[in-house]
């Protein structure tokens, strides 16, 4: 298996680019149709904003730190790129841009179902136990996700030391299950978050935001995985 100075050194623009223009041609689809679904009910506004104000924040922040991610896994997969402007620090400096905007994708959320009026089915004795059976799940996925994967490692951590990447397959909690905690599990909580408020805009912003993370597995984690491991590289250590 290729060090990740091997890679560096063979590496180009080809390669650093790989799935970028799917990822934008699929990102402008997603958010067209998010934006048509989403409905303007009575005018209420939290913090100046209506429920679809939130949702067009929520949209517009996953989708800046979606590219945001893309661009620091690559240049420094490829590049070495924050480790040569930060050195030690690159990983803290990298937590300090990536987790305030994972943070606003729940916190967008609640803004939005809390802002909105439009209902989902009205059925609130069908929505709320899914919903909080969704946000438990959700929640178990994030306990497994911190203890059994660990942050440096859900950080990216294998595109910058190779003592992350060379850890062994993650084991214990949802990862027993599935080796898509992350992706497939953690993101279920974003829909426990609208059906407990019943809010149809708060549904939307979860459809766009689960849908768009899958674009991101594809289109730029899922090449970069098989660089770093191989073709088993889908189902290695580092699968989210």
């Amino acid at each position: 298996m290729a060090t990740l100075d091997d890679i560096r050194r063979k590496s180009n623009w080809r390669q650093i680019l790989e799935g970028q223009p799917q990822h934008l041609m699929i990102l402008i689809l997603l958010t067209l149709g998010a934006l048509s679904l989403l409905s303007n009910g009575p005018d209420n506004r939290l913090l100046g904003l209506s429920a679809v104000g939130w949702a067009k924040l929520g949209i517009a922040l996953a989708i800046i730190h979606q590219v945001v991610v893309a661009l620091v896994f690559r240049l420094q997969l490829h590049r070495n790129l924050l480790t040569r402007l930060f050195g030690d620090r690159d990983m803290t400096i990298w937590a300090a841009i990536f987790l305030p905007l994972l943070a606003a994708r729940p916190l967008t959320m609640i803004m939005t179902g809390w802002a909105d009026d439009t209902p989902i089915t009205g059925l609130r004795w069908l929505e709320i136990p899914v919903g909080a059976a969704l946000l438990a799940v959700a929640a178990w996925g994030m306990q497994s996700t911190l203890v059994h994967f660990t942050l440096p490692r859900a950080l990216g951590g294998d595109h910058f030391r190779e003592e992350i990447r060379a850890l062994p397959k993650v084991s214990g909690g949802v990862f027993d299950y599935t080796d898509n905690g992350m992706y497939g599990v953690v993101f279920l909580g974003l829909w426990g978050l609208a059906l407990l408020f019943g809010s149809w805009n708060a549904l939307v912003l979860a459809l766009f935001q689960h849908a768009y993370i899958w674009v991101h597995m594809y289109t730029t984690e899922g090449p970069d995985m098989r660089r770093l491991y191989g073709e088993a590289g889908l189902t290695a250590a580092r699968q989210g």
